[in-house]
């Protein structure tokens, strides 16, 4: 299923371009899965603990989680300082389809994620911006404008997109281009 709103359906200029790379991203992560199983879903194919499902798991999770900080800020992300090993356990089955999962019901909460992500890159300011929460992978003092965060969940799901296509190779020979 894809997003219910299309760049043509825009307003012109950043906010359009913005629609259009993440449509095109999601477009080729989700096109990874096409014709599979459950099973297929759940194999992992290389060296990585990376599947199919997990990742589009994953995908999802991450574009959630920085849709709320465009919309709550930093608190939205959690504490890393006060994160457990349960919460290093439900992150980690991020990457898996596990065995109570479908890989149609990851892919229906991808593209309810990317509806919501969608109208907030039509709705909210891009100037808008909130400091990012202290954590390792995190500049420290450092703020995040709407559209740097949107910027970042394309690269996201780009380099996902790449990820999922090997494995997707390594499955069964199919490819997303070539």
């Amino acid at each position: 299923m894809t997003s219910t709103i299309t760049p043509d359906q825009a307003t012109t200029g950043e906010r359009a371009d913005l629609l259009a790379m993440l449509t095109k991203h999601r477009h080729f992560l989700r096109f990874t899965t096409r014709d599979l199983t459950d099973e297929q879903a759940r194999t992992r194919t290389t060296a990585s603990e990376l599947c199919l499902g997990g990742l589009i798991k994953h995908v999802a999770a991450t574009e959630r989680g920085w849709a709320d900080f465009i919309v709550d800020g930093p608190s939205a992300m959690g504490d890393f300082s006060s994160m457990t090993e349960e919460d290093f356990a439900k992150r980690a089955d991020e990457f898996r389809l596990l065995p109570e999962e479908t890989l149609a019901g990851v892919l229906a909460d991808y593209a309810e994620v990317a509806r919501r992500t969608d109208e907030l890159v039509m709705t909210v300011s891009l100037d808008a911006a909130h400091p990012l929460p202290e954590a390792p992978w995190f500049e420290p003092g450092a703020s995040w404008s709407a559209r740097r965060v949107f910027m970042h969940i394309v690269a996201e799901t780009a380099q996902h997109a790449g990820h999922a296509d090997i494995l997707r190779e390594s499955l069964d020979g199919a490819k997303s281009m070539g």
